[in-house]
């Protein structure tokens, strides 16, 4: 799944830094953020080059990333998909692409409070929406984004949508 990335890639909510670290291991340059301290410490813990901090905030290279990663259901983070894909896009290079994981086809789209708890240390609540994989289009579109593909991997769901 992360050979259809093209390098520097921007992982959004990187959580303990996974994606991040099997990047950085290939020679991929790639930078994390996420705002849960717990995660954070756990990546930098790993090697792991990652940031405190929100994708609403201010994020080092905007303009510049040729990818973005939103995995894990990362697209429903803050619970609007289309606000957050249209902040995605605005940080990426023209033609640049966000790799999301999407919920299985006839997925209900279900807005709900989500707490994480990371090896037993609390992280922030806030806003979190399923998105199927049947569904990403209409936020995908209002963001600028073309869905460029649509596959599964496993039990999986993933998209590549690609900024004009």
């Amino acid at each position: 799944m992360l050979a259809r990335i093209e390098p520097p890639v921007l992982d959004v909510g990187c959580g303990p830094g996974r994606h991040v670290i099997a990047l950085a291991e290939r020679g991929v340059v790639a930078l994390g953020i996420d705002i849960t301290p717990a995660a954070l410490d756990l990546a930098r813990g790993r090697g792991a080059p990652v940031l405190a901090r929100s994708v609403f905030d201010r994020v080092p290279g905007a303009g510049r990333w040729a990818s973005a990663l939103l995995l894990d259901g990362n697209v429903g983070i803050g619970g609007e998909p289309g606000a957050l894909l249209e902040r995605v896009a605005s940080l990426l290079e023209a033609g640049g692409i966000v790799l999301v994981e999407l919920e299985p086809p006839g997925a209900t789209r279900l807005t709900e409070i989500v707490h994480f708890d990371i090896d037993g240390i609390s992280g922030p609540s806030f806003a979190w929406t399923a998105v199927g994989a049947d569904d990403i289009s209409e936020p995908a579109t209002a963001a600028g984004l073309l869905v460029e593909d649509v596959w599964a991997m496993g039990d999986r769901w993933f998209g590549t949508l690609r900024r004009g």
